[in-house]
């Protein structure tokens, strides 16, 4: 399903009643529960005589009751069979809606198998029921936009998930919720590091490289292991487990057999790119040369979902890469394994104009270039590896260091110095600049 599943047909009576499975479903009133009047507890608990005594009690309403389902604490959650049963007994319809939460008999099912909390051996029977009695697994809360089956997922309960998929029609394991940027129940559990609905759902079929609203599929949306403390370690191994798993899960397009390559057409460029490739002098299937280091074929120019800006990809010429023009799921370009790798467009030079800067300045002699040793700051006002004196004129800076702008590469000596920073602005087209 997807964002046009958002609305639901029945709207309900927001009234204090009942509804077989036949009739319209009911959103019943809010209420509180109802505690005995020298309860000992801060909470619902139907092991307690007196909470017993009220929860069999006819005049106890659907909306009480409700509130009694709301309470999340074991001992409602895990007696989740009688509470319903005693629903209803009531008269409440099976797809009658709680009025605070919007959520249905099955919702609140779905989360009664919490591991810690639930018992999911009870939860699992009575949605059985439920789903017998003409249950509808695809209605969603209206606060949440949840289904069923969301809420399995969120909840980590893969005994549920399978449940609600049986009485699902196919497909139906990638529907889609708005609370979560219209992800699937597997974006859902990869988000709360709920490995065992992760399993179970990609073994039902979900599709691992479904993108939400944001363009992330299921792998991206892993929290971070590096970002969690130390105290979550445990998270932090589920978090590796979950990715690893999900990324290996992602289709691959083409067949790790010997490649056989093909004439690529152009992928389509961006107006930036066009302008800024026209600026450069480059085009796409041009010889280039990636940081002066790296020489290979230019595939793709453009923007890219794994980072901003413009990125270059490039075919290389030797195996030195790190991918095949594709990175997390989405194929950019197509080449062999190890020859494929992404750079910032900043980086990328055409490898003709790079031989020619380097081989054909002899009209006008000048002193060759000195051999200059990097230069790196260290944050302290201090340059290690070499002097931290900048040479006393412009134009001797500008002869000696030409190549180096030209590549781009002199970064760290360009921002130490501010006659080198000056000329680094010219060279690479820096505002307010001009000789």
């Amino acid at each position: 399903m997807t964002k046009e599943d958002v609305s639901e047909d029945v709207k309900g009576d927001s009234v204090l009643g009942w509804s077989s499975s036949h009739q319209r479903p009911v959103i019943h009133q809010v209420a509180s529960a109802p505690m005995p009047s020298d309860c000992e507890f801060s909470f619902f608990d139907p092991s307690d005589p007196q909470c017993r005594e009220v929860l069999l009690d006819p005049r106890t309403t659907i909306p009480e009751l409700f509130a009694v389902l709301r309470q999340w604490v074991p001992q409602v959650q895990r007696n989740i069979c009688v509470i319903g049963h005693e629903i209803l007994k009531r008269g409440c319809g099976v797809n009658d809606r709680d009025g605070l939460t919007d959520m249905s008999l099955l919702h609140y099912c779905c989360k009664a198998g919490a591991q810690g909390i639930g018992d999911v051996d009870a939860a699992v029977d009575f949605a059985r029921q439920l789903l017998a009695l003409g249950a509808d697994p695809n209605l969603r809360s209206r606060w949440t936009n949840m289904r069923a089956l969301h809420y399995a997922a969120y909840f980590d309960v893969p005994q549920l998930i399978q449940v609600v998929l049986q009485a699902s029609q196919p497909g139906e394991v990638d529907a889609t919720c708005s609370d979560f940027d219209f992800g699937t129940a597997l974006h859902i559990a990869a988000s709360n590091l709920c490995l065992s609905a992760v399993k179970c759902l990609l073994e039902l079929g979900a599709n691992p490289a479904f993108r939400n609203e944001k363009g992330h599929c299921p792998a991206d949306v892993v929290p971070d292991p590096l970002d969690m403390p130390l105290e979550m370690a445990d998270g932090a191994a589920v978090a590796s487990e979950l990715r690893t798993l999900l990324r290996r899960a992602l289709p691959r397009l083409s067949s790790p057999l010997p490649f056989a390559p093909q004439a690529q057409s152009p992928p389509a460029l961006s107006e930036k790119a066009k302008v800024q490739l026209a600026s450069m002098g480059v085009r796409i299937g041009d010889s280039v040369v990636i940081a002066g280091q790296k020489v290979g074929t230019l595939r793709f120019c453009g923007s890219t979902e794994f980072s901003a800006g413009l990125w270059a990809g490039v075919e290389l010429d030797k195996p030195e890469g790190k991918n095949d023009g594709s990175v997390a799921g989405v194929q950019y370009f197509t080449c062999r394994m190890k020859y494929g790798i992404f750079a910032p467009l900043s980086k990328i030079s055409k490898a003709a104009d790079r031989n020619k800067s380097c081989g054909t300045r002899t009209a006008t002699p000048v002193r060759p270039p000195r051999r200059v040793p990097a230069k790196f700051k260290t944050g302290k006002g201090k340059i290690r590896g070499g002097t931290s004196s900048c040479p006393p004129k412009e134009l001797s800076l500008f002869s000696s260091f030409n190549v180096i702008f030209i590549q781009g590469l002199f970064t760290p000596c360009i921002s130490s110095c501010p006659s080198i920073r000056k000329y680094g602005q010219f060279m690479q087209g820096g505002p307010g600049t001009s000789l």
